[in-house]
């Protein structure tokens, strides 16, 4: 192993190991503060700036809350949490070649599952939900800026048919990550044809037919990515 550089660790990610190990271990429960500054320099033996490195990369992880002035405070992290984290690398994906297409065939796969689940475990409320939305959206038509915003919730009802935290945020994260895809796509016109497709899916999932449901949204969102690398093409 000749040659072979060991890196030393720093402190501070002594430090935040311990205290994650604690904290998923349950010795630190959920809402409780951890001690002072001050006392955790005494435990660790070593330096504020280390313990204060220590916090913030915890902080980044969603598992610790640190406020000025204040204990830090152990936090449980959320699905939205994570995703948020995500963001930014996200954001990076979709501008380099072909991330755009990537991100499309993500939100085809997901969005195919949700209607084809919607159809099969639906509640009669939630199908009460999912016509709500999809009047709203009919009423917006001629509005883009307000059908963009019921365009976006009718497929959140979807997700909200999970019943998993992680479902719904992963639709609000593609629906962000996508933004400029709905808007260059949405135009006079379009709203209508759009509704349509919102509609036909809703009669699919009303009807108990996960086949139906999952083409309908299949051809929605195929539509909607031809209809965007169309426009999106020449300006590459």
């Amino acid at each position: 192993m000749i040659g072979v550089q060991i890196k030393q660790r720093k402190l501070s990610d002594e430090v935040a190991e311990h205290l994650e190990r604690m904290i998923r271990k349950g010795e630190l429960a959920e809402a409780e503060r951890l001690p002072s500054e001050r006392e955790l320099m005494r435990q660790f033996g070593v330096g504020r700036p280390s313990i204060r490195e220590a916090l913030l990369h915890l902080s980044k992880m969603g598992l610790v809350e640190v406020r000025s002035g204040e204990r830090a405070r152990v936090t449980r992290p959320t699905p939205q949490f994570v995703l948020d984290a995500l963001s930014g690398p996200a954001r990076h994906m979709i501008s380099a070649p072909g991330g755009v297409h990537d991100f499309q065939s993500a939100r085809l796969f997901f969005e195919v599952g949700l209607a084809r689940n919607a159809a099969v475990n639906a509640t009669p409320e939630d199908i009460e939900s999912l016509k709500a939305a999809l009047e709203m959206n009919r009423q917006s038509i001629g509005d883009l800026t307000r059908f963009e915003r019921t365009d976006v919730d009718f497929h959140y009802v979807l997700a909200m048919i999970t019943r998993n935290r992680i479902f719904t945020a992963i639709h609000a994260a593609l629906a962000e990550w996508l933004l400029e895809q709905r808007r260059t796509t949405l135009a006079e016109g379009e709203d209508r044809k759009a509704y349509e497709a919102h509609h036909e899916i809703f009669e699919a999932i009303a009807a108990r037919d996960p086949d139906r449901s999952e083409a309908a949204m299949r051809r929605h969102l195929e539509y909607v990515s031809k209809r965007y690398l169309e426009i999106a093409r020449p300006k590459q």
